[in-house]
């Protein structure tokens, strides 16, 4: 943000917004939720798989007999309810908004069920952005959940913004491809992270190599991988994905929950080591 610019969260005119510069304090949950951690997952970069990263992470702990839910904050282009095959309204219940439940138990709240259409656009400037999603943590019936997961937009905006100031966030995952240019818009979003003091868990490289059905050999579809110039600067490197037909094929039916994986990242391991 440029000096004299006005800050879209709060209107004042600022060099640039800090930690609870703006006045806006971290929401307290509702009394209807008791939600034990929140992990945030965010890329600078649009198209590395970012939702299908948090859709895996929630699976898996679902298996795990963790109770998830997924805030979809990505209000303009969301995908988290087609990888689920979601299609219900979320109902009401007296002031509460009820999440719509995967067939694993997943809890997931996102505009798209909202919309009459899911190819329905949302046309709406920053701030009002934001505000649906902070009304995604305070006026959902979240219920008891170990984990919940926010699924963010790309880019460094208003909405990643809100989440740091406004969630009580205990960890940031942050989702990366191999390209060297989405390396360099990545490390936007990890400064963004440190800047604002959220804690950085680590970075995952999506898409890293495409497995030879045949032989077994690991090809490098987009180059070598360039995270280690992200590891250089001390964020640990948690997982490396491949490129794999069978999960897009699966996400685009509706039926993630279908992709036999064992969890690639342990979050309980990574929460104590932060602790």
């Amino acid at each position: 943000m440029s000096a004299g610019e006005k800050c879209s969260s709060c209107g004042s005119k600022t060099d640039g917004c800090a930690p609870d510069s703006c006045g806006v304090g971290v929401l307290p949950q509702n009394d209807v939720n008791d939600i034990k951690r929140v992990i945030a997952v965010m890329s600078g970069k649009g198209g590395v798989g970012k939702s299908a990263v948090t859709g895996r992470l929630a699976v898996g702990l679902a298996r795990q007999g963790r109770r998830v839910g997924i805030l979809d904050a990505d209000i303009t282009g969301p995908s988290i309810p087609k990888m689920f095959g979601l299609n219900a309204r979320p109902t009401n219940s007296g002031q509460y908004l009820m999440p719509v439940k995967t067939a694993a138990g997943i809890a997931v709240m996102s505009l798209n069920l909202l919309l009459e259409r899911e190819d329905q656009p949302v046309i709406w400037r920053g701030p009002v952005i934001a505000g649906a999603v902070k009304q995604f943590w305070t006026d959902v019936a979240w219920g008891r959940l170990d984990y919940l997961l926010v699924d963010m937009p790309p880019g460094t905006g208003d909405v990643p913004l809100t989440v740091m100031q406004s969630l009580p966030l205990d960890g940031v995952i942050v989702v990366t491809s191999p390209q060297d240019l989405a390396n360099m818009v990545v490390q936007k979003a990890v400064n963004m992270v440190r800047q604002m003091e959220a804690p950085l868990l680590g970075v995952v490289e999506n898409m890293s190599y495409l497995r030879c059905p045949d032989c077994g050999k690991e090809i490098r579809v987009f180059g070598p991988s360039h995270a280690g110039r992200l590891t250089a600067d001390g964020v640990p490197l948690l997982a490396e994905l491949p490129l794999d037909p069978e999960l897009a094929r699966l996400c685009d039916a509706g039926r993630l929950e279908d992709y036999r994986e064992e969890p690639f990242v342990n979050l309980d391991a990574l929460l104590s080591a932060q602790n």
